[in-house]
C-alpha cells in the first residue's frame, strides 16, 4: 500500500523534506497508467518541469486549450499544492489526449514509448507553432514562414546521431546527420545498456546486393557504415526495445531480458567531432513494463529526487532504496512470463 503524507515524509524524515517539492500519484482512468508513468518520469526531470511551468506562467491568457496547457495545468496543480503528497486527478490532461488522438481514445492498455513520443513531438510542435505565429514575414505579398525554430524541448531532448559510410575502394568517408528525441536500442540477454549502445553503432559491411553506390568512384562498391552519436542532449531517453513481433504467434511478445541499467552512464561511441563526448549522466527516472506485452500488464515509473528513490504506480507513492532498482533489470532465463522491467530510461547530464 502506497504512504500517505505522514508515512512518506516519516520515511523521507520530516527535517530532510525537500522544501518546495511535492509527491503526488496519478488517479488511473482506465488503463492510463502508460500516461502517468511517463508524466512522472517527465515532472522529475527538472529541466523539463522548469520549462513546463515557466510557460504556464507565460500563458496566462491564453484561451485555447492544447495538450500544452493542460500539461502546464496539471504539472502547476502538483507543484502549488499546500500537502506535500497526495492524489491528483489528470482528468483534463487525458479527456484533451483522446480529443486529439484516437489512438488514445479508449480504454485499452497502449505504448508508453508511443505517448511519450506523441508528447515531446506535439508540445515541440505548439512551440514552433507560437514562434512560427510571431517571427512569420511577408515578402511580395506572400507569408514566409523561417525553417522551424529549435524548441525548449529540442534544447533538453535533442541530440543528433550521425550516419557514416566508407568506400571500401576510394576510403572516402560520407556522413549524414539526423537528429533524435529519444533512443531506440535492442535488447539481449543478460548485457547491459552500455553493450546495448555498443550494439547500436556497430559497423556493419554493405555488400553483394546491398553494395553502396559511391559518389567518388561512381559505380556500386563494398562499403562500411555505421551510426555514431554526434551531440549529445541535455536528458538521454533509452528506449529499449523489448515488444518484438513474433510471426509463429501473430502478435508482439516482450523480450524480459536482464538488461543491467548503471545509476551513472557515460557514452563512448560518439563521433570524432562530438562536443563534450566524455559528458557523464545520471539516472533520473524509469518507466516500468510489469506484464507479458505491450497491451497488457501495467506500467509504474522510479524516480529520483533529492538523493533518495520513489515508486510511483498510478495514486500510489513509495521510497524505496537504491538497490531495489535492480529488481527492474529484467529476468536472467529466457522464459518468457512476467516481469518488470526498465523500459523507458531518461539520464541527465549536469554539465
Amino acid at each position: 500500500m502506497g504512504a500517505n503524507a505522514s508515512q512518506l515524509e516519516k520515511e523521507i524524515g520530516s527535517d530532510q523534506f525537500p522544501v518546495n517539492e511535492h509527491y503526488f500519484g496519478l488517479v488511473n482512468f482506465g488503463n492510463t497508467c502508460y500516461c502517468n508513468s511517463v508524466l512522472q518520469a517527465l515532472y522529475f526531470c527538472r529541466p523539463f518541469r522548469e520549462k513546463v511551468l515557466q510557460y504556464k506562467l507565460q500563458q496566462k491568457n491564453q484561451k485555447k486549450e492544447t495538450l500544452l496547457t493542460c500539461l502546464a495545468d496539471l504539472f502547476y496543480n502538483i507543484a502549488t499544492q499546500k500537502k506535500k503528497v497526495g492524489t491528483i486527478a489528470p482528468k483534463k490532461f487525458i479527456t484533451r489526449l483522446r480529443k486529439e488522438n484516437e489512438l488514445f481514445d479508449n480504454y485499452m492498455q497502449q505504448d508508453a514509448h508511443e505517448f511519450l513520443n506523441y508528447l515531446l513531438n506535439t508540445v515541440a510542435d505548439l512551440l514552433q507553432e507560437k514562434q512560427g505565429n510571431r517571427s512569420k514575414s511577408t515578402v511580395g505579398g506572400v507569408d514566409i514562414h523561417p525553417k522551424a525554430a529549435s524548441t525548449w524541448v529540442h534544447d533538453i531532448f535533442q541530440g543528433t546521431l550521425t550516419n557514416e559510410t566508407r568506400c571500401l575502394n576510394c576510403e572516402t568517408v560520407s556522413s549524414k546527420d539526423e537528429d533524435f528525441l529519444d533512443l531506440s536500442v535492442d535488447v539481449e540477454q543478460n548485457t547491459s545498456i552500455t553493450h546495448c549502445l555498443r550494439g547500436f553503432s556497430n559497423t556493419e559491411t554493405l555488400c553483394a546486393e546491398h553494395k553502396y553506390y559511391c559518389e567518388v568512384c561512381c559505380s556500386k562498391q563494398e562499403a562500411q557504415k555505421r551510426m555514431r552519436v554526434k551531440k549529445l542532449p541535455q536528458i538521454l531517453a533509452l528506449h529499449l526495445k523489448r515488444f518484438k513481433y513474433m510471426e509463429q504467434l501473430n502478435r508482439y511478445t516482450k523480450l524480459s531480458y536482464r538488461v543491467v541499467f548503471p545509476l551513472e552512464l557515460r557514452l563512448f561511441n560518439t563521433s570524432d567531432d562530438a562536443y563534450n563526448p566524455y559528458r557523464l549522466y545520471d539516472l533520473v527516472a524509469v518507466v516500468i513494463h510489469c506484464g507479458s506485452g505491450p497491451n497488457r500488464g501495467h506500467y509504474i515509473s522510479i524516480v529520483k529526487s533529492h538523493g533518495f528513490w520513489l515508486l510511483f504506480d498510478d495514486d500510489i507513492v513509495d521510497k524505496i532504496d537504491a538497490s531495489a532498482i535492480e529488481d527492474f533489470y529484467g529476468l536472467p532465463s529466457d522464459l518468457q512470463k512476467n516481469s518488470e522491467s526498465g523500459y523507458i530510461l531518461f539520464y541527465q547530464s549536469w554539465e
